[in-house]
């Protein structure tokens, strides 16, 4: 597997802007679209960046934000990432073939996987499974009993979700452990347990580090959401530092696992903390450009061809219905790069076989023109092509298969 070289860029480069976009343009214009572009200066901008916000604490790589191995090969060549945080176990057990430390961010009852882990005493060493309760132990116990299985390295995941008196409840729906005393419950239960090692935890943040503190046109929200993270962080400074010294009690923990792309500045300064896990900041998606701590470059997009006019005010676009993940809503839309003064149609928006785009610069597009979008979400792109094209210096560089390009979907 290739693996990309990433130089700190030099100071002033701009990303996003319209000499941006045309270069992208110039560069893959011997290429037929649709296509996938990674700009080699605006990856390697994000992830200095990054190891500049951590303050010096180590980056666990989320592969789930890249899906891209040669990316996430490079990424951790750079002093300051270490380790992956993968999303299934099938994918960390084909990840830790060369990868030698991967936690599995969720928890898993893949029975397959499962028992390719027990056959492998180097697989086993190299994956740590997440589990949130006792019955996790239990099928996992049931696929292979442990007195024919080496011990399994295991986390425990902390709930980190906070009430706010406007917003309700904010967060993600995970952990049922939310306080030092049923995380002391499970911890006892794990290390009392044979076949198994209680190594880490692990506590994700999302309504600091994964919503936008700063949406566009929306100065109310925006004032009510900055008080909740503020005020969320703070709670969760105090019970993530109690939690974790009452399960270090119990167990010597490798590794406590806090923050992402968000909010690195933030979990970094949390004593409890002793890595963080980011992925999305490296590619850039457009659900992070609406943020006031940091404002990643647009290092993935993704180009497709103008295939007819249906009137000379119009363009139409195959394909582009590449929708993220999360609540139906406008933000989880592609977002139209370039040219500027693009805009989706309003009863078609982005379609599977075609969008059509109005707007000022839409009459000026012609057949087999590109328009460049970008994905909301970092690593969702990946499943969609089966390759990126590496621009460095206004030319392509690189070729780089995605999971998919490898043959691989694991979600």
């Amino acid at each position: 597997m290739r693996t990309i070289s990433l130089e700190r860029p030099a100071a002033g480069v701009s990303f996003g802007d319209d000499r941006y976009w045309e270069g992208l343009t110039a560069a893959t214009a011997h290429l037929d679209p649709p296509l996938g572009v990674i700009s080699l200066e605006a990856l390697a901008s994000n992830a200095f960046d990054m190891l500049r916000r951590a303050n010096g604490m180590p980056i666990r790589v989320a592969s789930k934000s890249v899906r891209v191995r040669s990316v996430l090969d490079s990424v951790l060549a750079l002093p300051g990432f270490a380790g992956v945080l993968s999303y299934t176990l099938a994918e960390s057990l084909w990840l830790a073939e060369t990868i030698d430390d991967v936690v599995l961010a969720y928890p898993t009852v893949d029975r397959g996987a499962l028992r390719r882990l027990m056959e492998s005493e180097l697989l086993a060493a190299r994956v740590t499974l997440m589990v949130d309760s006792v019955a996790h132990l239990d099928l996992i116990d049931a696929v292979l009993p442990p007195d024919r299985r080496p011990v399994l390295q295991v986390a425990i995941e902390l709930d980190t979700s906070f009430t706010a008196p406007v917003l309700g409840r904010m967060g993600v729906w995970r952990s049922p452990i939310h306080d030092a005393a049923g995380a002391v419950e499970l911890a006892r239960a794990i290390s009392g347990r044979r076949g198994f090692a209680l190594v880490g935890m692990m506590a994700y943040e999302s309504q600091i580090a994964g919503l936008p503190d700063d949406p566009p046109g929306q100065r109310a929200r925006a004032g009510i959401v900055r008080r909740m993270q503020k005020a969320s962080f703070a709670e969760l400074l105090e019970r993530r530092g109690e939690v974790v010294s009452a399960v270090r009690t119990v167990a010597d923990l490798r590794f406590v696992n806090g923050g992402g792309t968000g909010s690195l500045e933030l979990t970094s300064a949390d004593p409890s903390v002793t890595e963080l896990g980011a992925g999305s900041g490296l590619l850039g998606g457009h659900t992070f450009d609406n943020f006031t701590r940091f404002s990643p470059a647009p290092a993935a997009a993704f180009a497709l061809p103008v295939v007819r006019k249906a009137e000379p005010g119009s363009a139409t676009l195959l394909g582009g219905g590449w929708v993220a993940s999360g609540p139906p809503a406008a933000d989880r839309l592609p977002r139209i790069e370039w040219p500027r003064g693009l805009h989706f149609a309003r009863y078609e928006m982005a379609g599977e076989v075609q969008t059509p785009v109005l707007g000022e610069a839409a009459a000026d597009l012609a057949l087999g023109d590109r328009v460049w979008l970008r994905h909301a979400k970092s690593g969702e792109l990946s499943e969609h092509i089966d390759e990126f094209h590496i621009v460095d210096g206004g030319a392509v560089v690189d070729v780089v298969p995605t999971y998919r390009g490898e043959g691989t979907a694991f979600l």
